[in-house]
């Protein structure tokens, strides 16, 4: 099963400078996009049913906002487009869903750098999400989350971080919540696989040619159960692979 997680910033703007060519050369099993932007009603048909997929949407209430797209090839059992928190379910942020192998969150994180109040937001939807997720472990499932999580938390993902310690995505109460976010029964699989890997980022700011000089950011994030990690072939950064500020991650499991 080749499962790949990508933040296109906008699907009707990355669909023709690679997100098309990339779904048909790398044909995933599970495709799962965050920062869509976009409604169903406003895209074609190559973007709502591409041949061999079925394809779940998650809309922001406001339009050109937020929102997720997970497109499979294998049915899922059941789907979700949320966590049933109204304030966070309305941005769009979620599609579940559900496999005989796993229950699959594919979820773009909110930003908090906007303004204080969306700091706070952010930190409430961080400590809401996780004890979400403490509970469906308790109830017996092995869980996948990736996406956008817009957290990075060790020193090695992020290009500056001493300079850095101060912006939203790499603060220290971000950085202790990832690491409650991981004791509570996550691994973070780029890590596990790729503990000595430095300078591999999966966002680069648009700004001041951020990308070719590679001062990047790793906030797209595979997290799983530790019952899965053993499934794990490989675990990869597709970093040479355009069409947004942000780039692939792809896993390939074996069940």
């Amino acid at each position: 099963m080749k499962l790949v997680t990508w933040n296109v910033n906008g699907i009707r703007a990355c669909a023709p400078k690679g997100l098309l060519d990339y779904l048909r050369r790398e044909s995933p099993d599970i495709l799962c996009l965050q920062e869509t932007k976009a409604h169903p009603n406003q895209l074609g048909e190559e973007l709502l049913h591409p041949p061999g997929w079925e394809a779940y949407w998650s809309a922001a209430q406001k339009a050109g906002y937020s929102g997720t797209v997970t497109y499979t090839k294998q049915k899922p059992e059941e789907i979700q487009y949320g966590i049933q928190i109204r304030k966070f379910d309305s941005e769009g942020r979620f599609v579940v869903t559900r496999y005989p192998e796993f229950l699959l969150y594919n979820v773009y994180f909110p930003n908090g750098a906007a303004s204080e109040e969306r700091h706070l937001y952010k930190q409430e939807f961080l400590e809401k999400f996780r004890k979400h997720l403490e509970r469906k472990i308790q109830e017996g499932h092995e869980v996948v989350v990736v996406g956008d999580y817009n957290v990075a938390y060790r020193d090695t993902d992020v290009f500056d971080p001493v300079r850095l310690s101060k912006v939203s995505g790499f603060l220290p109460e971000e950085r202790a919540w990832f690491g409650r976010f991981l004791e509570t029964g996550f691994v973070d699989l780029f890590a596990h696989f790729h503990p000595r890997t430095t300078e591999q980022y999966t966002w680069w700011s648009y700004r001041e040619n951020a990308r070719i000089a590679n001062r990047g950011w790793r906030i797209d994030h595979i997290c799983v159960t530790p019952q899965l990690v053993n499934q794990v072939k490989s675990i990869d950064i597709q970093d040479q692979q355009m069409g947004s500020d942000h780039c692939p991650v792809k896993v390939v499991m074996e069940f």
